[in-house]
């Protein structure tokens, strides 16, 4: 094999293939980076057996061949070579030569063929959606899946498709994060659980352009993602997700519109408070007009704040996580927010007119005192 071509373009190309090497396997090849040049593209490859990313990278081929080459080796070695063009040679033995004006390296490879391949999947009638909103309803919900593995399906997101709308739903347990976005075409309806993980990489790889669109394929057992001159395949999360719609009532006794910068400086003021092992909740006490906060913590003091708010309905006073109402509160992007409260015990809602975004967040028992 000999292929050639520029440092910028082998860079971003490793970059991209490296979100599928895994951090830890039993099987070595897999800690590789595929450099497949057997066709007439330059291809990179990696797989973890659950997310594969393949990546087209423009150069030239004068030799066809294949090889496997260490993942981070390879990739800290393209990063640090001078800003020129990177031509791969390679022998019948699997070394490789890899040079770069003056600087040249030679290594030892594994044969191509021992790699394990991406999973082939038929692709079809793709759901259409725009890389820019793709990548907004990935932040829009990410950050409420899982950490662990207690229960697999939480540790994924629900796509669902309905029509032409596309509802994303993520959940740990505390909360409820859910985006609704309407689709350019319409589509057979088609219910998924997509790994947190392939939609982490997802984010940090896609370039999120608004007029660039991301071809989304189903299977059985399999998602894939299409954009640019990259394939993302991912495992699906085998079972039923939760039946979240029976959780999302309508109604409410206590509505309070309130500037979300405000809210949430005033929330971010008060986690100074919180140290790691005296998890206190804020506590938002709401009567007419105003919107008190305090977080009063044994171990460093307390504070209290007010904000001035639009209320409908009862006075009540609720406590919550800070850090699961910031969390919601980040990635909305509106100047005002609206919240709707039931009672002390039961969730509060975050969202728009149109629902185009909800977030539920389960209250904190605090005392009354």
């Amino acid at each position: 094999m000999k292929i050639t071509c520029s440092k910028e373009n082998l860079v971003k190309g490793v970059n991209i293939v490296s979100k599928a090497v895994p951090v830890r396997t039993t099987m070595p090849i897999l800690e590789c980076i595929l450099v497949d040049a057997s066709t007439t593209e330059i291809k990179l490859m990696a797989n973890d057996m659950e997310i594969g990313i393949e990546t087209i990278v423009e150069g030239t081929i004068e030799e066809r061949g294949i090889i496997a080459i260490d993942a981070k080796f390879f990739g800290e070695l393209v990063r640090k070579l001078p800003d020129s063009d990177v031509t791969i040679t390679t022998d019948e033995k699997y070394n490789a030569k890899i040079q770069c004006e003056s600087v040249i390296v030679e290594t030892p490879c594994k044969p191509g063929d021992d790699f394990s391949y991406i999973p082939n999947v038929e692709r079809f009638n793709p759901v259409v959606i725009s890389q820019f909103s793709l990548k907004e309803v990935i932040r829009q919900t990410i950050f409420s899946i899982a950490e662990n593995d207690n229960n697999k399906l939480m540790t994924g997101e629900l796509f669902e498709i309905k029509g032409n709308k596309l509802k994303v739903v993520s959940l740990d347990g505390h909360r409820i994060s859910i985006r609704n976005i309407e689709l350019k075409d319409e589509y057979e309806d088609k219910k998924v659980i997509v790994p947190g993980k392939t939609l982490n990489e997802i984010a940090k790889i896609i370039p999120g352009a608004v007029d660039e669109d991301v071809n989304i394929y189903l299977s059985k057992n399999h998602i894939v993602f299409e954009f640019e001159h990259t394939t993302v395949v991912s495992r699906l999360i085998e079972g039923e997700y939760f039946k979240i719609d029976q959780m999302l009532s309508s109604d409410f006794e206590t509505k309070v519109k309130v500037n979300k910068r405000a809210l949430f400086s005033s929330i971010d003021r008060s986690t100074i408070m919180v140290k790691e092992r005296d998890k206190k909740p804020i506590i938002m006490n709401i009567t007419d007009n105003n919107l008190e906060l305090k977080i009063d913590s044994a171990m460093t003091g307390n504070m209290e704040e007010n904000i001035g708010i639009n209320k409908e309905g009862k006075d009540i006073k609720i406590g919550f996580n800070p850090k699961f109402f910031m969390d919601a509160l980040r990635v909305i992007d509106e100047e005002e927010v609206t919240l709707y409260m039931v009672n002390p015990k039961a969730p509060c809602f975050v969202k728009d007119e149109d629902e185009s975004f909800i977030y539920l967040i389960l209250p904190v028992n605090f005392s009354q005192g």
